[in-house]
């Protein structure tokens, strides 16, 4: 099958792999405009450099709608265009100038968590299993019918990064079956119940300010799913500071979210709304990560609590 396959991030690596090796020919990739990263130096664009490597045409248009990039992208001849964590809606009017349309690989269990963080948003909420699914591609945004899921457990310790490099594997290896079956002419599309639609929308800076007022699950939920960003903060010793390791800990908390409880070696035990969370490693402002015990140490007035030994 001729096809375009979309994205702007390593989620569309597996995918772009996956669809060569079953003797699909990718006509060309389209993925997000180049931008400035870090430092001045260009943000990463694996999927552009690997289509490189490929030598495999990269069409990088700032807007899809711009009936411009629509007639470049029309005008390679593809059967179907793949879409793997693009972010940018594909207007209805490319989409029904391909003979097959377009594919959707989404990772949630459609229609739970349609959007652009679902995989954040399957971690925040404590959802007890997760997926992919591979979708018709319509006007909305992850609404079009499904033509294939796959269910893997979502374990209470499951990052943002491992679910998401886990989920690209699984959907890359559906989206090989979805399309031997548009091949064989026996795909079937299953329209999505609406009544069941969640959506996650896309992550904010605001989003990783937490306070002790919430539960420790709620905390230590946030602290995996918004991994690598946005960066989970906490209010500490008179600081707002990053928080980077802990955990809920065991044992009766006292009603003052905030307080320090003790200490487990380098850890501290703080109150939250809900049960106690040990803080493990935290990041002042403008300054190194370090464990809770070095930052405390380090505070030049700080309530009298107690000290790490």
């Amino acid at each position: 099958m001729r096809l375009i396959l979309a994205g702007s991030d390593d989620f569309s690596l597996p995918s772009l792999e996956a669809v060569r090796a079953a003797g699909h020919e990718v006509l060309a990739v389209l993925t997000a405009p180049d931008r400035p990263g870090d430092r001045g130096r260009p943000a990463p664009r694996p999927l552009r450099d690997a289509a490189r490597l490929l030598e495999i045409p990269v069409l990088q248009p700032p807007r899809l709608r711009d009936p411009h990039e629509r007639e470049r992208v029309g005008a390679l001849g593809a059967e179907l265009l793949v879409v793997a964590g693009y972010g940018q809606l594909v207007p209805l009017a490319l989409l029904e100038r391909l003979p097959r349309g377009g594919l959707g690989v989404h990772p949630s269990l459609l229609p739970r968590h349609r959007g652009a963080a679902p995989i954040p948003a399957a971690i925040l909420a404590g959802d007890p299993t997760t997926g992919v699914s591979i979708m018709r591609m319509e006007r909305g945004w992850d609404t079009g019918p499904v033509l294939g899921q796959a269910m893997v457990p979502l374990p209470a310790t499951a990052t943002a990064p491992a679910l998401r490099h886990q989920l690209a594997q699984l959907g890359a290896r559906l989206l090989v079956a979805v399309l031997e079956r548009l091949k064989r002419g026996e795909a079937v599309a299953t329209p999505q119940d609406v009544r069941m639609a969640t959506y996650a929308p896309p992550l904010r800076p605001a989003d990783g300010a937490l306070d002790w007022e919430r539960s420790a699950v709620a905390i230590d939920r946030a602290l995996r799913a918004l991994a690598p960003w946005p960066p989970v903060t906490v209010p500490l010793a008179g600081l707002r500071v990053r928080l980077l390791a802990g955990g809920p800990a065991p044992g009766a908390t006292p009603p003052t979210p905030g307080q320090v409880l003790g200490w487990e070696g380098e850890s501290m035990l703080v109150a939250t709304g809900d049960g106690a969370f040990r803080v493990d490693r935290v990041q002042p402002p403008s300054r190194r990560p370090m464990t809770a015990a070095a930052f405390w140490r380090g505070r030049p007035t700080r309530p009298p609590t107690g000290s790490p030994r």
